[in-house]
């Protein structure tokens, strides 16, 4: 039984190691399709602003952000995915010593820099944030306007993300570069 359990752990665990990379290609701004172009974009409205102490989620330029307001009343945007499993930042706790804690894993991250100030402190994210190097989220800036809360994002950075996607990839009609018969 004990050998059964160990195996699945360690199974559970290869799952979430990390990968070779791949140097065949770079995600770079150097083989982007599109150059990058930050603008501010709505991204929740004034009404939908969480209170002070708490955070919540938004979408920007089609990238997932986290708003959150500190226990001061100031609003930050982070990228909502945090690491090292992608579980959605905006249900996390945002602290009074300027951090948000990842909800699942105890991960502190800094709301001004998106750095990692604690990294996997216990429990299962001690487990799981071993097998990782301690990463932070990306930090957008933020403004008010009119009755939204923009967010200053690449509104470029998704298509350039997906540029590559549908290569290969057949499409509806069978052909593997989008045109019709």
């Amino acid at each position: 039984m004990k050998v059964a359990i160990f195996s699945t752990l360690l199974a559970v665990a290869s799952a979430f190691a990390p990968s070779p990379l791949k140097t065949a290609e770079s995600s770079t701004q150097l083989n982007a399709l599109f150059k990058s172009k930050l603008t501010y974009v709505p991204c929740i409205s004034l009404k939908d602003l969480p209170k002070p102490g708490s955070a919540t989620s938004g979408v920007a330029g089609g990238l997932a952000i986290c708003v959150a307001v500190d226990p001061k009343g100031s609003v930050y945007a982070l990228g909502d995915k945090c690491p090292p499993v992608n579980q959605p930042l905006s249900f996390g706790k945002v602290n009074s010593d300027g951090t948000i804690q990842d909800p699942v894993l105890g991960t502190k991250f800094s709301l001004k820099t998106g750095e990692v100030i604690q990294w996997c402190p216990d429990g299962i994210g001690k487990l799981l944030g071993g097998l990782f190097d301690p990463i932070g989220v990306p930090t957008y800036p933020v403004r008010q306007k009119g009755g939204n809360v923009e967010v200053q994002v690449d509104v470029n950075a998704k298509a350039n993300f997906e540029a590559n996607y549908w290569s290969g990839v057949l499409d509806a009609q069978g052909k593997a570069n989008g045109k019709y018969y």
